[in-house]
């Protein structure tokens, strides 16, 4: 745990630990500052429109209030239906009901940032706006950050879920106590880069009256950090069968399950094949994410398993599946003794392709069948569905310049998993690892600050101005845990660099 406070020392955690915490559905609002907190969709509604119907065929309710100096005002419905077109020349003709509007910043007021996401890239860029500058709204269908490289931790015990996630409010407390500036729990669905505004829909989990409920935020400088998704290459029964292990609600998910086929596993009359099946833990993919589950699993079995459940201790099996070699990104040398050190924990591993995934087996290419109790699914990450309604189908990423702007819109930037640079930067595509992630928002936010003290953070006043120096990025190098206590660093700066590279318990001290 210690090791977990001094990794995360960027983000500095407050009393207020999430209490009641539950997944990706948490409050808004954290702690005793409840009361404290503010948002321009509430006090006296005035609604004008009931029960229309939008292109899903499900009600909402429209509304408009008095906001301070902002009124919030309606504004026909935007169908955001070609992405690539709305990125390079916005169409400003919309038709349909009106949405709420958070309404466009006024002469003599501080220019709004609008953020889309709550990841590594866009929490770094949160903590480090000066809000003395400018009015943040953060807009995320997540109110957290999770420091994703424990999470397999959670899994199995050894760290608690509140260890690996920081409310988004404690990041940036401006969201939470400056009355211009808001965390709105919702999803972006569209943006109109000529109007300045973002079209989203809440994230209500039914709990609203009427659902879907959509509004639209205005912005003077617009930051799309809206991640990535997990990789399914299409493969059918992925999405319905396995379990993912990038938010804090999967690692809640994936330990209900293990306990409950440990508990199931011990009732009289489990037949011996079911016993193996419902105990049998399959990993898909050998990058770091796969690596490291697998070697937290072995732990569990060989420390809690053994004592808790000596009945079914010896049925138990972790089997990790890679199509490749894992850790391919890693030195040789460390591969090596990630190999040697999994199979001795008791991980099997096993070189294929899945072809299908039903309930209770995986389908590999060769024909082979290979029952399972869980399963869980790490074989990278693609683009989310906002970023590919934004590009053409083809394009897994938003293009970015040197300063990670998008050239096709003014006052739009984009850092973290969902950007890459254009081909005409002459840049390759940087990897989707956080500390990509956290340095880009670090460089957008000391550009971002510039901009601000010459007064340029208003729409469209930040044309003619030098930007400075452009985002180099320099790779640190990679870490990875194996479980008892061993882990594995490569200080290398590419794959075919020479550099440093260790393994074993210091590597684990220092990872």
């Amino acid at each position: 745990m210690a090791l977990a406070r001094i990794a995360r020392n960027n983000y500095r955690r407050s009393g207020n630990a999430l209490a009641n915490y539950a997944g990706e559905r948490v409050l808004l609002c954290e702690g005793p500052s409840v009361h404290q907190c503010h948002s321009p969709f509430s006090g006296n509604f005035k609604t004008f429109h009931k029960n229309v119907t939008t292109g899903g065929n499900l009600p909402f309710v429209s509304s408009i209030l008095s906001f301070g100096s902002r009124g919030i005002t309606t504004t026909p419905q935007f169908q955001f239906g070609h992405a690539e077109r709305v990125m390079v020349e916005s169409d400003s003709e919309y038709e349909g009901p009106n949405y709420p509007t958070l309404e466009a910043t006024k002469p003599g007021e501080k220019p709004r940032v609008v953020v889309l996401g709550s990841g590594w890239a866009a929490c770094r860029f949160l903590k480090g706006l000066d809000t003395r500058l400018y009015d943040v709204v953060c807009i995320s269908p997540r109110n957290h950050m999770v420091f994703t490289p424990l999470l397999a931790s959670t899994c199995v015990g050894t760290l608690e879920f509140r260890s690996v996630a920081e409310p988004v409010s404690q990041i940036q407390t401006a969201l939470a106590k400056d009355p211009n500036s808001y965390f709105f729990l919702a999803a972006c669905t569209g943006v109109d880069t000529d109007k300045h505004e973002v079209y989203c829909e809440t994230v209500g989990d039914g709990k609203l009256s009427q659902e879907p409920y959509h509004f639209r935020v205005s912005y003077d400088k617009l930051v799309i950090a809206s991640g990535s998704e997990p990789l399914t290459f299409g493969i059918k029964g992925v999405k319905e069968h396995a379990f993912f292990l990038r938010e804090v609600s999967h690692a809640q998910d994936i330990r209900k399950r293990l306990l409950l086929n440990l508990m199931l596993s011990q009732n009289p009359g489990i037949s011996e094949e079911e016993k193996e099946r419902l105990l049998h833990c399959v990993v898909i993919g050998g990058g770091p994410t796969g690596v490291e589950f697998s070697g937290e699993l072995s732990d569990f079995i060989m420390r809690d398993v053994r004592q808790r459940y000596t009945h079914v201790k010896n049925y138990i099996r972790v089997t990790l599946i890679e199509a490749n070699e894992i850790l391919s990104s890693f030195d040789v040398g460390l591969r090596e003794y990630a190999t040697k050190h999994l199979t001795k924990c008791g991980v099997r591993l096993v070189r294929g392709v899945v072809k299908e995934v039903d309930a209770n087996k995986i389908v590999l290419s060769d024909g082979s069948e290979v029952p399972y109790g869980l399963l869980v699914w790490s074989t990278g990450v693609g683009p989310s569905e906002f970023v590919k309604s934004l590009k053409s189908a083809k394009v897994s990423r938003v293009g970015v310049d040197e300063w990670l702007r998008v050239p096709a819109a003014e006052d739009v930037f984009a850092l973290g998993d969902c950007a890459g640079f254009l081909e005409q930067v002459g840049r390759p595509v940087l990897p989707a690892l956080a500390q990509v992630a956290e340095r880009q928002g670090k460089f957008l936010v000391e550009l971002f600050n510039r901009i601000g003290k010459q007064d340029a953070g208003k729409a469209l006043s930040a044309k003619d101005m030098p930007l400075g120096d452009p985002f180099v990025y320099k790779h640190l190098g990679s870490m990875a845990s194996v479980g008892r206590y061993k882990a594995l660093v490569d200080l290398r700066q590419s794959k075919d660099a020479k550099g440093l590279s260790l393994a074993g318990f210091v590597s684990w001290l220092i990872w």
